[in-house]
C-alpha cells in the first residue's frame, strides 16, 4: 500500500476530535451488543415465547417515535458533544440498573422492559447528535471517509460484541453486564474529551415550522426520502436478529457461543465491506449499488430463514451484512451530504425514528409473526418481502436509482 493510499484511507483519523468521538462510538456500541445478547437470552430462558424478543425492540424503538419533534431540535440548538455524553451517561446507569436486578435475583421482563424504554429515550437523543456531530469535525473532502470508519466501528463491534457477550455470558448473567457498565462510562468520559466543534448552525428559535423543518424537508428532497424509506421498509421486513436465540436454541441446536455467532457473522461481512469501501469508495452508478445491496439483504434473510445447517445459516449472514454495508454506505453519505447543517439534527432525528422502526419494529414483526407461523417462516417472508420492496422503490424512485456520484449536490454548494 503506498503511503498516498494509507493516508487517504485513514484521512478522517488526522483530526484529533474524530478521533476521540470514533472510539466513544466504538465502545458504546460495544457494550449495546453486550448487554442486548444477555437481555435477549435472559429473557428467552425466562418466558421461551419469541413475541417477548419481539417487545424488546418495541420497548426501545417507541421512545424514538414518541420524541421525534424534540430530539432534532435539540441536536440543532444545543452542544451536539455534550448532549451525547450525557446519554452515554444514561447508557452506564441502565447497565447498572439490569446489573443491580440480575445480582439481587429480580430480573423479569417487566422490570427489564422499563429499563430498556429509559435506554431507548437515551438512544432518542443520542442518535440526530451523534449523527449530526460527525460532519462538524471533519471538512467536506473528509465525510465519506469518516462515514465510512463509523460503519466500520459499529460493524466491528457488531461482530466482537456478541462473540463476547456470548462468551462472557457463560460465566453468568452479571458479567456481560457488568463489562457493558464499564464500556458506557469509558464511551462517556471519552466524548467529553472532543474539543468542543466550531459551531456551524445557527441557533434558530422555536416555532412549529423549525420544529418540523426536518419532515419539510425530506419530504421535498425526493432523494433523501427515497433513501430513508428504503431502508425503513427493507429491515422491517428482512430484519431476523430478534429470532436469532430462537434459531441458536432449536432450529440450529447452537448454544450462547452459537448465538454469538450468528450474531456476529451480518458483522463480518458488513465490517469486510466497510474497509474495501473506505479504501474504494462508490465513485459512479451510487444509486444502482445501493438497490443491489438491498436485494441481495432479502435474498441472504431468505436463504437464512429456510436453513437448517449451522455453516450454510452463517454463511448467508456474512452475505447479508456485506449487502446491507453497501446500502448503508451510500444512504447515510446521501443523507449527510445532501442536508444543510442547521437542519442536520431534525433531518437524522427522522431518519434514526426510520431505522429504528426498521430495526425495533421489525424484530416486533418478527417475534410476533414467529409466534403465530414459526420463525422459519417469519424470517423467509421477510427476505421475500425485501425483495419486492427493492424492486418498488427502484421504480418509484428513479432520482434515487440514477444517482451517479457521492458528491455535495450543486444546489447545496456554497457560492
Amino acid at each position: 500500500m503506498s503511503v498516498d493510499h494509507a493516508a487517504h484511507r485513514f484521512a478522517a483519523f488526522r483530526h484529533v476530535g474524530y478521533r476521540r468521538y470514533f472510539f466513544s462510538r466504538f465502545l458504546a456500541y460495544f457494550a449495546i451488543q453486550i448487554l442486548s445478547v444477555a437481555v435477549g437470552w435472559q429473557i428467552y430462558d425466562l418466558t421461551r415465547d419469541p413475541f417477548d424478543l419481539g417487545l424488546i425492540g418495541l420497548f426501545q424503538f417507541l421512545p424514538s417515535l414518541v420524541l421525534i419533534l424534540v430530539t432534532g431540535t435539540v441536536a440543532d440548538r444545543y452542544n451536539r458533544r455534550v448532549i451525547m455524553g450525557i446519554c452515554m451517561t444514561v447508557s452506564t446507569l441502565c447497565a447498572a440498573a439490569l446489573l443491580l436486578l440480575t445480582v439481587m435475583g429480580l430480573f423479569s421482563p417487566w422490570p427489564v422492559y422499563a429499563i430498556l424504554v429509559v435506554f431507548g429515550i437515551e438512544r432518542a437523543f443520542l442518535a440526530p447528535a451523534a449523527q449530526s456531530l460527525a460532519p462538524n469535525l471533519v471538512p467536506t473532502e473528509h465525510l465519506p471517509n469518516a462515514i465510512a470508519w463509523n460503519s466500520t466501528s459499529w460493524q466491528t463491534a457488531t461482530i466482537v460484541g456478541p462473540v463476547a457477550g456470548g462468551l462472557i455470558y457463560g460465566f453468568g448473567p452479571v458479567v456481560p453486564y457488568a463489562v457493558s457498565l464499564c464500556f458506557f462510562a469509558a464511551a462517556a468520559l471519552m466524548v467529553f474529551a472532543v474539543p468542543k466543534p466550531t459551531m456551524r448552525t445557527p441557533a434558530a428559535g422555536q416555532s412549529w415550522q423549525t420544529i418540523t423543518a426536518g419532515f419539510r424537508y425530506i419530504r421535498a428532497e425526493k432523494v433523501v426520502l427515497g433513501a430513508i424509506s428504503l431502508d425503513l421498509f427493507a429491515v422491517l421486513l428482512g430484519g431476523a436478529v430478534a429470532l436469532m436465540p430462537v434459531f441458536a436454541r432449536d432450529i440450529l441446536a447452537l448454544g450462547p457461543w452459537g448465538l454469538g455467532l450468528l450474531r456476529a457473522a451480518p458483522g463480518v461481512g458488513a465490517v469486510g465491506m466497510a474497509v474495501w469501501l473506505a479504501a474504494h469508495p462508490i465513485r459512479n452508478r451510487a444509486g444502482f449499488h445501493m438497490f443491489i445491496g438491498v436485494a441481495l439483504f432479502g435474498l441472504a434473510t431468505v436463504v437464512f430463514g429456510l436453513s437448517a445447517t449451522p455453516w450454510i445459516s452463517i454463511a448467508a449472514l456474512v452475505v447479508l451484512g456485506a449487502a446491507d454495508m453497501i446500502s448503508v454506505y451510500v444512504r447515510e453519505i446521501l443523507i449527510a451530504l445532501w442536508t444543510p447543517d442547521e437542519l442536520r439534527g431534525r433531518v437524522n432525528a427522522v431518519n434514526m425514528v426510520f431505522v429504528g422502526a426498521s430495526n425495533e419494529l421489525g424484530e416486533f414483526r418478527a417475534g410476533m409473526m414467529a409466534s403465530g407461523f414459526g420463525a422459519v417462516f417469519a424470517v423467509a417472508f421477510g427476505g421475500i418481502g425485501t425483495l419486492l420492496v427493492s424492486l418498488l422503490w427502484a421504480v418509484g424512485f428513479p432520482q434515487l436509482r440514477k444517482i451517479d456520484t457521492l458528491d455535495v449536490p450543486e444546489k447545496h454548494r456554497a457560492v
